[in-house]
């Protein structure tokens, strides 16, 4: 198979189409599974899989997309409601916009790079990447470099989970705090990227079912551990700072708990109030809740919206790039099969005509050199023209001309050889048109 003609069919599970417990049902054990699991399919040349606690995404490479769509139909990510399956256009770009933060809780977040580089190295390790997803992964680690080194897409602090770490970092020494995130949900989860990437000394993570805790945990770097609300009190007793973010009606920090914890930080991001307005009352709480943070969050938020139409722009030109490159591949890969058919009958016609020159007196090597030397000129300014020609008609997305020049090279070509050319570089095409419509 010519990898240079096949096509990327990815599926998704993700925020903000899918509901926590939808992205939780999607999720295998680890990436590495998921990976082994999309190999495992014939069909599949190259796989690539990303797993966060807000995204499940899954892409394969194939001959065509049908036979991507069914590979990707064995995973847990397929077939749910929630689930969004994208062609090979739009996977690219996708791919693009996720490393750039476009599609992040927190618009141009930086931890969601690193998690699609780590991603990457995974499917290197397991031997699941090839030249077509090289270049589309790579591609997308350059957008979301770009990004955050060309606009504001990352500066400042844009989310109230990361004005609670701000907050809390200006009253206490976070290196040197052991925090308490309550809440797995997305402001939880917003929460514990921040202060990690704080460099909180210790995170850990409560909430009512403990495997959602454990998922944001896993997302995080700093020594920590998970525990569930029954456990609350105790890890209270043992945090410095404490932010709140459930979706209680009650609150779930009462003063009899706090008054127990003795003195602590707290942070309430939950609408209603997961901190009892009472803590006021008790000596070692501090308590700040929305209306305290919500000021902070404003102006960077629109600077934010404002850079993401700069990224837009980023996304357009290494997209457009991208296609470029793949289609300069697809072309070669038809050139140097007309190049090999031309090789062919240079050397036998050749061959042939130093035979006869040699049946009246053998020649020199130098006469032999002059004649190879003809034949090979001949070819090279016989295929000029053709060769910029497919290269031309490769820009154009023209592979019906390509496919007519494979078969004037080579007649004995079947319409099986050349499916995997037609079908690869027309689905895009026609699934643009789809979406037109």
């Amino acid at each position: 198979m010519n990898r240079n003609t096949s096509v990327v069919s990815g599926v998704r599970v993700a925020h903000p189409d899918a509901t926590v417990e939808e992205i939780e049902a999607a999720r295998a054990p680890d990436a590495s599974s998921l990976l082994a699991s999309l190999r495992a399919e014939p069909a599949v040349e190259e796989a690539y899989a990303l797993q966060t606690c807000n995204r499940v995404e899954a892409y394969v490479v194939t001959a065509d997309p049908a036979s991507g769509r069914r590979a990707l139909d064995s995973t847990p990510v397929a077939g749910r409601g929630a689930s969004v399956e994208s062609g090979h256009e739009e996977s690219l770009r996708h791919l693009m916009r996720v490393a750039a933060g476009l599609e992040s809780l927190v618009l141009g977040e930086d931890q969601i790079l690193g998690q699609v580089r780590d991603a990457y190295d995974s499917a290197v390790g397991a031997d699941a990447i090839g030249p077509v997803l090289e270049e589309a992964v790579t591609k997308a680690i350059r957008v979301g470099e770009r990004a955050r080194n060309e606009t504001a897409i990352n500066e400042g602090v844009v989310s109230l989970g990361s004005a609670a770490a701000r907050l809390a970092d200006a009253h206490l020494d976070l290196s040197e705090s052991r925090a308490l995130v309550v809440g797995a949900g997305e402001m939880g989860s917003l929460a514990a990227k921040a202060l990690d990437s704080a460099d909180v000394a210790e995170l850990v993570v409560a909430n009512r079912t403990v495997e959602h805790a454990e998922w944001v945990r896993a997302d995080v770097d700093a020594p920590g551990y998970a525990v569930g609300l029954d456990d609350l009190a105790s890890a209270l007793a043992d945090a410095d700072v404490a932010v709140t973010a459930t979706g209680s009606d009650d609150p779930v920090v009462t003063p009899a708990m706090a008054d127990a914890a003795g003195e602590t930080f707290y942070v309430d991001l939950a609408q209603p109030r997961d901190v009892s307005p009472a803590l006021d009352a008790v000596a070692d709480a501090a308590r700040y809740d929305l209306d305290d943070l919500e000021d902070v969050t404003e102006e960077t938020r629109a600077r934010r919206e404002r850079a993401a139409a700069e990224v837009e722009t980023i996304i357009d030109e290494e997209f457009d790039r991208l296609l470029a490159q793949y289609k300069r591949k697809r072309a070669d890969a038809v050139i140097a099969q007309m190049y090999e058919s031309a090789e062919r009958l240079k050397d036998r016609e050749v061959a042939t005509a130093l035979s006869r020159l040699e049946a009246d007196d053998e020649l020199s090597d130098a006469e032999r050199e002059v004649v190879e030397s003809l034949a090979d000129a001949l070819v090279s300014q016989l295929l000029a023209a053709p060769t910029r020609s497919l290269r031309e008609a490769a820009e154009r997305d023209d592979w019906e001309t390509i496919a007519t020049a494979l078969r004037l090279f080579d007649p004995d070509l079947d319409d099986g050889e050349l499916s995997p050319l037609g079908d690869a570089l027309s689905a895009p095409a026609a699934a643009a048109e789809s979406e037109d419509d």
